[in-house]
């Protein structure tokens, strides 16, 4: 068999065209509006994140059921948070506020100390290399058992924890390929990080030129890691799809975000920022809680109320991104069926 090196320059160059067809922006040119503005009908902030949570209340009990299996996983395979170090961190505050914490608003300012502690870490115990790994496999596993149940939920099927376990996890290799090239695209924003720490530590950014130009590479490298990010991330959706492979669902999921990665963009933020704020509004209550149901009855010190509901808002939390995301998608899907 003789090698056709025209055959071959051709078939590159037909690949080459289609896809400068799909991809309007070039380099160190400047685009024209007409070549990328591209369909995006979607309602409102609030209107999707209602319509998002509205799916997840009509299968409260399925989706609560993802959450407790996540909190039950989390306990046997990694552990939780320990108690003692949580108490140990209330007696520290208790004692050094004085008097701070008799008016409502005190024990309020407390109770948010208490929550910026514990979700950077404060009293969680130094994970080892095996639980670290193992906390990885439960979020992705749930995340690909969430994406499953949506998808049939929404296409009028009926849906089971059972199956969505027994079957969501078919595309584990695709996804964790996805997985490694997202961490290739984010070499980028960790050279930020690294450069950061070494300028800090050198007095690069107390001002001045050198400053400002750190600034500048900095915000260039985090942009690219974001713009290459943006597709992978529903490329991890798209793969899960029967017979599809990673390398489709990257090309696939580069093209849906073309022209709309601002949009786009700034959902994601709304979304990160909704999760935020749900946080703040259950973990902030429940501490007062905490402390003031201790306070008034001493022997129940050890019950760890506080570490469990840690885990069950991360579980949460992992079912309100996915399905987010994965509503984007299909309103993405929706947008390129009108188009075409």
């Amino acid at each position: 068999m003789v090698f056709d090196i025209k055959k071959f320059y051709r078939d590159i160059r037909q690949k080459l065209d289609k896809y400068m067809d799909r991809r309007p922006h070039r380099s160190f040119q400047v685009s024209r509006r007409r070549d990328y503005k591209r369909r995006f009908d979607l309602s409102g902030y609030i209107s999707f994140t209602n319509n998002c949570l509205q799916v997840l209340y009509k299968n409260k009990k399925l989706f609560g059921l993802v959450v407790a299996t996540y909190l039950l996983s989390t306990i046997l395979l990694i552990g939780m948070a320990s108690q003692d170090n949580y108490s140990s961190l209330v007696d520290t505050l208790t004692d050094t506020s004085g008097d701070v914490l008799d008016d409502f608003w005190g024990r309020v300012g407390g109770a948010s100390l208490l929550f910026v502690a514990s979700i950077s870490g404060g009293f969680l115990q130094t994970l080892s290399e095996a639980q670290q790994i193992y906390v990885t496999i439960i979020t992705v596993i749930t995340g690909l058992v969430v994406v499953w149940l949506l998808r049939n939920i929404l296409a009028g099927k009926k849906a089971k924890l059972r199956d969505g376990l027994y079957n969501a996890g078919t595309p584990i290799v695709p996804v964790v390929l996805i997985m490694t090239l997202i961490l290739v695209q984010l070499l980028p924003l960790g050279l930020v990080f690294i450069g950061y720490n070494a300028a800090l530590n050198t007095g690069l950014l107390d001002g001045g030129v050198e400053a400002m130009l750190f600034w500048i590479v900095a915000t260039l490298l985090t942009s690219l890691s974001l713009y290459w990010v943006l597709g992978s991330i529903f490329a991890m959706i798209i793969v899960t799809l029967p017979g599809m492979y990673p390398y489709t669902a990257i090309k696939m999921a580069g093209d849906m975000v073309t022209g709309r990665r601002l949009k786009i963009t700034l959902r994601l933020i709304w979304m990160v920022i909704f999760a935020s704020i749900i946080w703040c509004l259950v973990m902030i209550p429940a501490i007062l809680i905490d402390m003031w149901l201790k306070n008034l009855i001493p022997s129940i010190e050890w019950l760890p109320i506080i570490p469990v509901l840690l885990i069950v808002m991360t579980g949460a939390t992992v079912v309100w991104i996915v399905t987010y995301v994965y509503m984007l998608y299909r309103k993405l899907v929706d947008n390129e069926t009108v188009a075409s």
